[in-house]
């Protein structure tokens, strides 16, 4: 092993919880796959293990980064959810449609402690829709009984004055955390209203992810410093994920688009991610995710924050087969981390996908047995043999049309297969150029969260005209210092991203601007 730091990257799946360590050179020199536990951390303590065997000094680990589903899963799963006061600066011009109007209602049971809007907010182009009423915000406050307190200011991101006055009001007055719209969303009020309330009702489940996380490390006499991964592929500090727990939603995906490009050396490319339930597929753009248009889906929940343009499928290693009307049916059910444990191949009683994969030839280059072992596990008759195949051709096609509509039209990018069951896929697929499987591509997520950058952005509109190049230099040198205080080195923070989007209808002229800044993690 080189001698000098090394890093750990951990990532936290639906199947499997993946460790790697890397080197100074960014070398692979230790991984681990382990089943993801029920709590989760309990997983990320045995990967974590896994791997620390495989390194003689632990005193040269400086770094520990971790992606992790816990705050999805708290949201999909209404579980350890903080209560919070949901505080709308817009009256008059907004109550038309209340706050958490389109929220299930068994998710807005668990979260909201009370909803109200009161005067404030601003136009479009920074005007005051009216002067903010702290006695109204005071006697709201003062009427709930709130684990946090959630803040949106009608476009906040083109002026944050009223949001960072209720800010800190709460924090004297009031003692609670506060999640503020205008580091979280972009322009649309009601999904930049939703990210906002579920950030601050995630602050609970962020507080056990870290300490876990730290404990972890302490349990061990790591010195590492922890870092958390975020849904654009990047990595924030401890203390900006305990004040922006939503980014990290996501972050798994984002993981498997960095590591892929990493591991194949190829910065344009649709990625295929295929795990033991479902199989992500997303796009690289000069290595990194291809960010969503839209509005994404959270638990029930339309938000618009920054996520990968993700395209999940039923479809994994793990997916059950069944027979039924003379044809193989496949999924969408899983037997996740259970695999080991259930799939023929292993000894187990569940048709799956992997069963009909090995069946049909592909099998990882580390377990050539695994063909005699499903022969020995069933009675491998004509008709069994059938069904298999035309499983495998119906996953197929399941895999096909997805790239197809990835693809956007374009068939001169290669296809990156990574994941545990990337085995899974066919050697050609139509729609793209070529299929690479690289090394390490079973462990991809976690290898993409350990090499990963630190990174800010901000989504603001400025005036045109002569005083937009100023202005723009404010913003850009706003993205560079939110990358700061997520952990980059301030020596060596880049501008990697910068959009701007001419806005019709209004007195006066104006573009919206959107800045990503990101560089290396500091020293």
């Amino acid at each position: 092993m080189t001698e000098g730091a090394l890093r750990i990257g951990i990532d936290v799946g639906g199947t499997n919880t993946d460790a790697v360590v890397l080197d100074a050179a960014d070398r692979v020199v230790a991984k681990a796959k382990r089943p993801t536990t029920p709590d989760v951390t309990e997983g990320l303590r045995a990967a974590l293990d896994a791997v620390l065997v495989d390194v003689a000094s632990w005193e040269r680990i400086t770094r520990v980064m971790l992606g992790t589903t816990h705050a999805t899963n708290a949201i999909l799963e209404r579980r350890n959810l903080g209560r919070v006061a949901v505080l709308r600066l817009g009256a008059p011009a907004t109550t038309a449609v209340p706050p958490l109007s389109d929220w299930p209602d068994d998710l807005r049971k668990a979260v909201s402690a009370g909803e109200v809007i009161v005067p404030g907010g601003h136009y479009v182009d920074g005007r005051e829709i009216g002067p903010l009423d702290l006695g109204a915000i005071r006697r709201f406050l003062d009427g709930v009984r709130a684990d946090a307190v959630a803040v949106t200011g009608v476009f906040s991101p083109a002026s944050a004055d009223h949001e960072r006055a209720v800010e800190e009001l709460v924090r004297n007055e009031y003692g609670l955390p506060v999640s503020v719209s205008h580091e979280i969303g972009s322009l649309g009020l009601l999904e930049r209203e939703n990210a906002t309330v579920l950030n601050a009702a995630l602050y609970g489940v962020a507080a056990h992810v870290t300490e876990a996380l730290v404990t972890a490390l302490a349990e061990r006499g790591l010195g590492a410093r922890p870092y958390l991964a975020q849904n654009d592929g990047t990595l924030m500090t401890v203390a900006h994920a305990a004040r922006l727990p939503v980014s990290t939603i996501g972050s798994g995906p984002a993981n498997s688009l960095r590591g892929a490009a990493f591991l194949s050396g190829v910065r344009d490319a649709i990625v295929a991610d295929v795990g033991g339930t479902s199989t992500d597929l997303g796009v690289l753009v000069g290595g990194f995710p291809r960010e969503s248009a839209a509005a994404v889906e959270i638990g029930g929940v339309l938000t618009n924050f920054r996520m990968p343009d993700i395209l999940a499928i039923a479809l994994g290693g793990g997916t059950v087969v069944r027979t039924g009307g003379g044809r193989a049916r496949v999924g969408p059910d899983s037997v996740g981390y259970r695999i080991a444990e259930e799939a023929l191949v292993f000894g187990g009683a569940t048709t799956t996908v992997t069963d009909a994969a090995v069946a049909g030839g592909r099998v990882p280059a580390n377990a050539a047995d695994w063909r005699e072992r499903l022969e020995a596990a069933t009675d491998m008759t004509e008709t069994f043999r059938d069904t298999l195949q035309s499983a495998l051709v119906v996953a197929d096609a399941m895999v096909i049309d997805a790239v197809d509509r990835m693809a956007l039209g374009r068939a001169d990018r290669p296809l990156v297969a990574v994941g545990g069951g990337a085995f899974l896929l066919p050697a050609e697929i139509p729609g793209v150029s070529g299929v690479i499987r690289p090394e390490h591509a079973e462990v991809a997520n976690a290898v993409g969260a350990a090499i990963a950058l630190a990174s800010g952005r901000v989504d603001t509109i400025l005036p045109a005209g002569e005083s937009r190049a100023k202005a723009i230099e404010r913003v850009k040198e706003e993205a560079a210092a939110r990358a700061v205080a997520a952990g980059a080195d301030p020596a060596r923070v880049e501008i990697v991203d910068l959009l701007e989007v001419p806005l019709s209808y209004l007195s006066e002229p104006a573009v919206r601007v959107h800045v990503k800044a990101a560089g290396p993690l500091s020293r």
